[in-house]
């Protein structure tokens, strides 16, 4: 159930601007002038602490000034407090506060602000409406227990806009909304160098990191985060460069895609059978060859459900069916979110047979319209997977995060999103046995493409259509548009970290990685194969079959996992939810996946 917002609202007023707090309770509302004395607000946990010494901001008599002095203004100070344990969405607007009738109000093309939220600038920003009720969104994201954001909000008329606005005024108000998290993601946590992306107007744009208006993502509508690195020649140049600066395909080396933490419960209309909600998205009743939607909701890191990940549609759902996937807890640590390769992974030569082969010598790539890296066994792929963050590393991480081929519960959360309201089955443009994730077709193996169907039929395509053709390339992607994640059904099967009771096989390995590194099932039996238990969140029980996707446990003799299906699979389906049993060793038709684990 949504929790009841709360209002804290700031009044930002004149040409020589006022600030004055409102606290909206109910009906209610308390305002109190400043007199260069600190103001708290509290509602609830959370504290709105406004530390307004000087005499406010002043538009400087209504002429327009450069970028460089708007950026030098001093500005209105003020700080978010969460003093609970538990996070906090808010949203910060600027709203048209009500003016004299004598007044005439300024036009908004001839203003420009900056935040700046602990320490990282906004930029100078026109100030802009969205929405059928206009709203000027500042500032929005998620505080968790015991933080703090501190902020400086500055405003100016801009030199770059002619017009007669002389003796106009300026009236607003900041709008802080607050309510207990819900539905709101973790903010992508950004490595050094990555580079915050958008698509527009067919090209990878770097995109405002701070997401100014759901610039950079909005989970709501399907505009999963992207980020990418760019080669070491190129990267000072596009560190610095605008917001809205085409970034190169042949500068781009990796290309990543954000999940953010959450919970999950599968529902049952029947009250035997769980193949999720009918919902908004389908027109049938679920069932196995077509599923329902996944119940997911947004939740911090300090959030950890352990309920039944199921209940009963009819009854709805409770706390205790609430379960926040493994694949969020990294060893001891847990985590806000991941990053996933967007693409099947590549080598940094995939001109060579196998578009790389059996071998440590190569370098990870991460990108579209190549051939996928493949002939590779367990082993070498876990290899060339964790030296992506060594010293000096080609794509400048830092050591501090964990770059690791994927597992096969890491596998399991990117398609419990998919087959969410903030995934393909919640994309609109796409209907029936259309909600499933597009294969990817391609007899060379070239990734991002598209069959344009989830149909096992022909496979004599080279690239049917390519991952940016909407809507036949984008139903490729688990967000059936350009920002989600590619070739997890078809191309390539792709091995998993998901392995059989420490039972090497074929891998290479000759000894097992560290146990954070990979998912052990202790059984050949998927119902008590995590340690006599169901393993919830895996993709393997819980949704075994759905869309009639192919599925077999490892055990004894073929002891890793292998996900998504291989581009010829005619003879039974292949798709998200597939898996299958393989020894480990290389084969000209298995390729792998990256994943970045931040701040580890």
């Amino acid at each position: 159930m949504e929790d009841k917002k709360k209002k804290v609202t700031v009044i930002v007023m004149g040409i020589l601007i006022v600030i004055i707090l409102l606290l909206a309770l109910t009906y209610a509302y308390f305002s109190t002038q400043l007199n260069g004395t600190d103001q708290i607000v509290k509602v609830g946990e959370l504290e709105l602490v406004l530390d307004e010494t000087s005499e406010g901001i002043s538009l400087d008599n209504a002429v327009g000034i450069s970028d460089s002095k708007g950026m030098s203004l001093d500005g209105s100070t003020f700080e978010l407090i969460n003093n609970g344990e538990k996070s906090v969405d808010y949203t910060i607007y600027l709203d048209d506060n009500t003016i004299s009738d004598t007044d005439t109000r300024i036009d908004d093309k001839y203003l420009k602000y900056n935040l700046n939220k602990n320490g990282t600038d906004s930029g100078a920003t026109l100030i802009t409406k969205t929405g059928t009720n206009p709203n000027r969104v500042l500032d929005s994201g998620t505080i968790e227990g015991g933080e703090t954001n501190k902020y400086n909000l500055k405003l100016w008329i801009t030199d770059e806009v002619d017009g007669n606005y002389s003796g106009q005024v300026f009236s607003g108000k900041l709008r802080v909304e607050v309510g207990q998290s819900t539905s709101v993601a973790n903010a992508p946590e950004m490595d050094s160098n990555m580079i915050a992306v958008k698509y527009e107007n067919n090209s990878w744009v770097k995109a405002d990191k701070s997401n100014v208006n759901n610039d950079w993502y909005n989970y709501d509508e399907l505009k999963w985060a992207n980020v990418v690195t760019v080669s070491s020649g190129t990267r000072d140049n596009y560190l610095n460069a605008e917001v809205g600066t085409t970034i190169n395909m042949d500068d781009i080396e990796t290309m990543w895609v954000w999940i953010p933490r959450y919970s999950y419960s599968i529902g049952s209309e029947d009250g035997t059978n769980y193949y999720g909600k009918q919902g908004t998205f389908l027109t049938s009743t679920p069932t196995q060859a077509l599923p329902g939607e996944i119940d997911i909701k947004f939740i911090s890191k300090t959030r950890k459900d352990r309920g039944t990940a199921k209940y009963k549609v009819s009854e709805g759902i409770e706390e205790n069916s609430w379960y926040t996937p493994d694949a969020f807890t990294f060893g001891e640590e847990e985590l806000s979110g991941i990053w996933v390769g967007k693409f099947e992974t590549s080598s940094s030569n995939p001109s060579l047979e196998y578009g790389g082969g059996n071998t440590t010598d190569l370098d990870v790539m991460i990108k579209p319209n190549v051939t996928s890296w493949r002939n590779i066994n367990v082993s070498n792929a876990f290899t060339v997977s964790q030296k992506m963050n060594d010293e000096g590393n080609r794509y400048g991480f830092s050591e501090t995060i964990d770059t690791h081929m994927m597992k096969s519960s890491e596998w399991g959360i990117v398609v419990y999103l998919s087959q969410s309201k903030y995934g393909k089955l919640g994309n609109k443009d796409f209907n029936g046995e259309n909600k499933e994730v597009y294969q990817n077709k391609s007899n060379q193996f070239i990734t991002g493409c598209s069959y344009g169907s989830p149909s096992n039929g022909n496979t004599d395509y080279g690239c049917q259509y390519q991952y940016n053709v909407e809507t036949p390339g984008t139903g490729a992607s688990t967000t059936g548009n350009i920002y989600g994640v590619y070739d997890m059904s078809g191309g390539a099967w792709e091995y998993v970290m998901g392995n059989y009771n420490d039972v090497v096989g074929e891998s290479g390995f000759t000894s097992m990685p560290e146990s954070k590194y990979y998912d052990k099932y202790t059984s050949d039996n998927f119902n008590n194969a995590c340690n006599g238990n169901e393993c919830l969140s895996h993709g393997l029980s819980e949704t075994a079959g759905w869309y009639n996707d192919y599925y077999n446990m490892i055990f004894a003799n073929s002891v890793w996992f292998g996900r998504s299906g291989a581009y010829n699979t005619t003879s039974y389906n292949s798709g998200t939810f597939y898996f299958l049993v393989y020894t480990g060793n290389v084969s000209a038709y298995a390729s792998f996946r990256l994943v970045i684990c931040p701040n580890s």
